[in-house]
């Protein structure tokens, strides 16, 4: 069926159908571009998530990597990037081949269309024009007629009348001649216009009008055509990916099918295994014999006021009680809070005294009772090394020769740190070989550099490497020490490890014993040599036994509201009395008790204090 033939007087509703047919190509292109915005969108969107759980570089998630399932997890990230890309090819391949092609084929349909139809309205204005010219003839030729059949009338009047000259009469007769002269000519000129008309219009209906409408409607089916390709290129694009979409989500299955359970396990092992033995048995003490007891730690002053000191130990040592030790406790015990106290609130009273008048001051005790309030309540520390150390985990600081960490971690550790002294030593070196050969160079073609500006460099370089290799030997000594190449400590480590080298030398020594003896560096009695005496009671007490707690100095009255959220600290309310049993060191903080378990810090400013030497522990 031709549109020609079939809607030859159908010009206006052709013209609003072809653009119909463009506005919905134009809304395809439309959807198509938004398709592509969402796939841009969604991949950037999977991109952003798989780059947020990526595990940071330099950071403990790293290391959690190591195993299987967080293996697995790492894969699957990655090609969730893989996956994403797939998406912005998808937006990619829409973009050019349905988007950018339909555009530049809209132009030119629109192009098209309006040439077609600009003939169309062409030969309906010649057409018209014929009208209108045939409509002018007729109307001149009825005319024409008319007034010639006026002039026939008047002249056959004329000469009727007797009255009338002949004169008048010839007149007449002339004026009606021409007349119907008049009328024949417009009549031979209203025929020809007729059928000149008659083939124009026969020419437009049935030749002109069919050819244009017949180009509109191969126009229109050929933009149904490019509509359908483009939907097939719409599906064919998604289907391409697919093959690729498809690996993407094999490898995560490969990836989740990779994960190892008893890997996993080796490596918590190997992550966490201490190299300690456990603890061994307790030996059973009978008290029922008639034996000496030894002078414990709580005695020692006694013992120095009688003249010698009897430190005896058992023929059998006990085992090693560390996983027992309440480690937290005695680092609370010896350190205030780090942080600085806060300041009063803003609504203090102007007339509260922070202190309160200062008592007078108590007389200095003997050396000797002192040093045995320190051995009864700090049973745990018997150097300042490994206060100091412990000291230096509470506040977060890691010792450089990783000796904070149990025997097998501090290995592994040493071990890593030497790998890496390595690799830079390496890396200097190879930059030294390549600043040596550049030197040669210029050495032999002098025009392509001065050999004395690399000098400064290369000694640089070797400075570097001299200092990393003293850094390497520093590590690997640490190391033997660790898999015990070397002596346990030398004598130059033996002297840092303490500060009472003259004055205790058999605690010192027992420090630098115990070195491997604790996880958290606060060190436990090692066993001592058979024979040479008995264990001191109090050592095995306190294993397991509550310090002794401190005796109150004093009183004290809590000014505002304090809530201790900080380790070490205490909450006390506005206006509650507590027990002083540490002043202000200078720290801003003073240690306070409420009742037997409830002991701890809080601001010098917080509360009045009440010295008493005299007042009494709850």
């Amino acid at each position: 069926m031709s549109w020609g033939t079939e809607l030859w007087d159908q010009f206006d509703n052709l013209e609003k159908h072809t653009q119909w047919g463009i506005d919905i190509l134009e809304k395809y292109i439309k959807f198509v571009k938004e398709r592509t915005e969402i796939e841009l969108s969604y991949a950037k969107q999977l991109r952003n998530l798989a780059k947020k759980y990526q595990p940071k570089k330099n950071s403990k998630e790293e290391e959690e990597y190591r195993y299987t399932a967080c293996k697995a997890f790492l894969s699957t990230l990655n090609e969730m990037n893989d996956y994403a890309g797939q998406h912005e090819v998808i937006s990619e391949n829409m973009t050019s081949n349905i988007t950018v092609e339909l555009a530049r084929y809209v132009q030119e349909l629109k192009q098209e269309r309006k040439s077609y139809f600009h003939d169309g309205r062409k030969a309906q204005q010649h057409i018209e024009i014929c009208w209108k010219q045939l409509e002018s003839s007729k109307r001149r030729f009825e005319r024409d007629c008319k007034e010639a059949d006026r002039a026939q009338q008047y002249f056959e009047k004329m000469d009727a009348d007797i009255n009338v000259t002949k004169a008048d009469v010839e007149k007449a007769r002339q004026q009606a001649q021409v007349r119907h002269q008049m009328a024949e000519d417009s009549k031979a000129d209203y025929s020809s216009i007729l059928q000149k008309f008659n083939h124009e219009q026969h020419e437009y209906y049935y030749t002109h009008i069919p050819n244009i409408f017949q180009k509109i409607q191969e126009m229109e089916e050929r933009r149904i055509v490019r509509i359908g390709e483009s939907m097939k290129t719409y599906a064919e694009v998604d289907r391409q990916v697919i093959p690729i979409i498809g690996k993407c989500l094999d490898e995560i299955v490969k990836a989740a099918e990779s994960i190892d359970q008893k890997n996993d396990s080796q490596l918590v092992i190997e992550a966490y295994k201490s190299g300690f033995e456990p603890p061994g048995d307790i030996e059973f003490e009978d008290y029922t014999q008639p034996m000496k007891r030894t002078v414990s730690d709580n005695s020692l002053s006694n013992s120095r006021g009688e003249g010698k000191p009897e430190l005896k130990f058992g023929g059998k040592s006990k085992g090693k009680l560390w996983p027992f030790i309440k480690k937290n406790k005695l680092m609370s015990l010896l350190t205030s809070p780090h942080q600085p106290p806060p300041p009063p609130p803003a609504s203090a009273s102007p007339s509260a005294v922070p202190n309160g008048p200062q008592s007078p001051k108590q007389q200095k005790e003997p050396l000797s009772h002192r040093f045995n309030e320190f051995m009864v309540s700090k049973p745990k520390i018997h150097c300042f090394r490994s206060l100091k150390r412990g000291l230096s985990l509470k506040l977060g600081a890691t010792p450089e020769d990783f000796s904070n960490l149990p025997p097998e971690q501090r290995r592994k550790k040493l071990q890593q740190k030497v790998d890496e002294l390595n690799k830079e030593i390496q890396k200097e070196m190879d930059q030294r070989d390549a600043i040596t050969k550049m030197k040669d160079v210029y050495l032999k073609n002098p025009q392509m550099g001065d050999p004395a500006s690399l000098d400064h460099k290369l000694t640089e370089v070797s400075q570097n490497i001299e200092k990393l290799r003293l850094e390497a030997q520093k590590f690997e000594a640490w190391l033997a020490e660790v898999e015990g190449r070397l002596p346990a400590r030398s004598e130059q480590a033996r002297r840092q490890s303490g500060m009472f080298d003259a004055q205790n030398p058999a605690t010192v020594n027992s420090c630098a014993q115990d070195r491997e003896s604790s996880p958290d560096g606060s060190y436990t009695e090692e066993q001592s040599q058979e024979g040479e005496g008995k264990v001191l009671a109090t050592d095995f007490d306190d294993e397991f036994d509550e310090e002794e707690p401190l005796p109150a100095i004093g009183t004290c009255k809590a000014l505002y509201t304090f809530e201790g959220q900080n380790e070490g600290t205490i909450s006390v309310a506005e206006g509650e009395t507590l027990y002083v049993i540490e002043e202000d060191k200078g720290d801003g903080w003073t240690r306070i008790r409420r009742n037997e378990d409830e002991e701890g810090y809080v601001p010098t400013s917080y509360v009045e204090v009440y010295l008493d030497k005299n007042a009494k522990d709850p």
